[in-house]
């Protein structure tokens, strides 16, 4: 009977423990709730984590730290030397206010690998009562580091921070915006969180305090795992560190022009930033820059009252966004640094005229032609760049010299030497006929029906269609750019395209018009007048002549037919 009694004891335990989720000991007795492994990090089968990533396991109630051992998580991975699986060395720690431990791995992870995590049955919670089974789950690494915090400013136990200081921390890689906020980058002064509002540009994230800190206060600045890069990864960790502030407040930047973000920004405007307070000018002409992308802007700094303006050397790029910064090195007369870089960005208004037309490959080339080139007489240069013939071959090119190429070569679709030149040339004239159909079908912005003789007019940037044949013969044809270096030009031409030299007959650019960005698409064949100074790139469905003494800044692009240089003709790279 007494047998009898303790099997029925168990199975009660056992039903018992199966409805309500309670746990058995070793004597099967019903002691409370089974502790659990709710989530890890990474999670079952995740992929792509990164090397340096610490492992987080979360129970679902609190733990017993005693039976948090070395023994009671094990990770491994593949032995590349011995037979079986290699155990990863590491720390293993728990934290009761979130009822997790972590594992934090010796070394980093190899790349690409999948790893194999076990907690042991052996660990319990409070009142005794242990998993029931070891929790096992895997993961792959990737091939990259967790983002993680490399500087913040303040710096990391900080003195005499200014009162109106905005806090910055820098990451080791682009990171997502939309995980940059309050709840991620937080500042405290004790357990009170600082309002603010967060920003991120370019690597970093920027908190800017809703007021002054306190003086003689000091602050914890954090930034939390829920910070993550582009791909998704977290940090590694939580990152916090800590600063305590002075009893100054320092200058600071009240306004800038163009403000902060603003788009359509004039060419040739004039940057301004304007102070709370006098500043000391000697230290505003070192401190204040405007950038392209890495590159500096050219300009000149002058300082009145208490604004600073930037007026750059010559108009801005179109349809570019420029940073401007104050530097730090900016004082006030006593000697008081402004607390940040402040630092803006602006993007100006968009290109004038048409798009712009990708040449690819073929830009290497003055001279690119399908049947033959041809310097009939006269000692013709091509200057830094090249001339080539495809299908046709080399013999096929004639009166090289006297003519001569300047800092250019000379290819053939039948070369041998060096190896892959008649693919290059395949190559240069698919992109040839690419561009070609893509300055016959632009429609944006509409193009101007244009017809006879462009002669003594002058044109702003855009797209200029014919249905038939054109002239440059009664005068020059000049093409302003009105400002905007980045303005384009198509002409669409149907049939033949002429230019007549004498007494005009030239293209002339003017308002920072280049010839790079001038395209003449010619539905047949091209003639560029004696004595004629042209400008752009033709891209001719057949031939292309350039008469006595005609000289181009451009390219001369013929698709099916020759390129013929008639006598002392020049070509030089736009």
């Amino acid at each position: 009977m007494k047998i009898k009694k303790i099997y029925l004891t168990a199975i009660a335990a056992l039903l018992m423990a199966a409805f309500t989720g309670g746990c058995k000991d070793e004597n099967v007795e019903i002691v409370g709730v089974c502790p659990v492994v709710e989530s890890t990090n990474p999670i079952n089968s995740a992929t792509g984590v990164p090397l340096d990533r610490v492992i987080t396991i979360v129970f679902n109630e609190a733990m017993n730290p005693a039976t948090i051992t070395p023994a009671a998580f094990t990770l491994t991975g593949p032995n590349e030397s011995i037979a079986g699986a290699m155990v990863v060395s590491g720390t293993l720690t728990y934290d009761a206010a979130t009822h997790s431990m972590s594992f934090a791995p010796g070394a980093k992870f190899k790349s690409r690998t999948t790893y194999t995590g076990r907690v042991a049955s052996t660990v319990k919670d409070l009142m005794g009562n242990t998993l029931q089974t070891d929790y096992v789950w895997t993961f792959q690494s990737g091939a990259t580091l967790s983002p993680a915090v490399i500087a913040t400013d303040p710096a990391d136990s900080a003195q005499n921070v200014f009162l109106n200081k905005g806090i910055a921390a820098s990451f080791s890689e682009p990171m997502d915006p939309l995980t940059l906020t309050t709840t991620t980058f937080t500042v405290k002064q004790g357990t009170t969180a600082v309002a603010g509002t967060v920003s991120y540009s370019g690597t970093t994230a920027f908190f800017k305090p809703s007021g002054d800190f306190t003086p003689g206060t000091t602050y914890t600045a954090a930034i939390t795992t829920g910070a993550k890069d582009v791909q998704g990864n977290t940090l590694a960790k939580d990152y916090g560190w800590t600063f305590s502030t002075g009893t100054i407040r320092a200058p600071k930047v009240n306004a800038a022009e163009p403000v902060n973000l603003a788009t359509g920004v004039a060419l040739n405007k004039v940057i301004s930033a304007t102070f709370s307070e006098a500043m000391n000018p000697s230290t505003i002409t070192t401190s204040f820059r405007l950038m392209a992308g890495t590159m500096l802007v050219p300009g000149r700094v002058n300082y009145a009252g208490t604004t600073a303006t930037y007026t750059p050397a010559s108009n801005l790029l179109s349809g570019t966004t420029y940073t401007a910064t104050i530097t730090t090195g900016a004082k006030n007369p006593a000697g008081t640094p402004i607390a940040n870089d402040y630092v803006w960005s602006f993007t100006t208004a968009a290109t004038l005229g048409a798009p712009w037309v990708d040449l690819q490959s073929v830009a290497r080339f003055g001279i690119i032609a399908g049947t033959g080139v041809s310097n009939n007489a006269g000692f013709s240069e091509i200057r830094n760049l090249d001339v080539g013939i495809s299908p046709g071959v080399r013999s096929s090119i004639t009166g090289f010299p006297p003519a001569i190429i300047v800092n250019g070569g000379m290819y053939a679709s039948d070369d041998i030497a060096p190896p892959g030149v008649p693919a290059m040339l395949t190559k240069a004239k698919g992109d040839l006929t690419a561009a070609y159909l893509f300055a016959e079908g632009a429609t944006s912005p509409a193009p101007a029906t244009v017809s006879g003789d462009l002669g003594g007019t002058t044109l702003a940037p855009g797209i200029y269609k014919t249905t038939s044949t054109l002239l440059i013969q009664s005068g020059d044809l000049t093409l302003d750019a009105q400002g905007d270096v980045n303005a384009v030009w198509i002409f669409q031409i149907a049939s033949d395209f002429t230019t007549v030299g004498g007494a005009g007959g030239n293209v002339i650019l003017t308002g920072g018009a280049q010839a790079k960005n001038v395209f003449w698409q010619t539905g047949s064949s091209a003639t560029i007048g004696d004595g004629t100074r042209f400008k752009g790139n033709i891209l001719a469905l057949t031939s292309i002549t350039m008469n006595s003494g005609a000289t181009a800044v451009g390219r001369m692009l013929a698709r099916n037919g020759a390129v013929v240089l008639t006598n002392t003709n020049i070509i030089e790279k736009p």
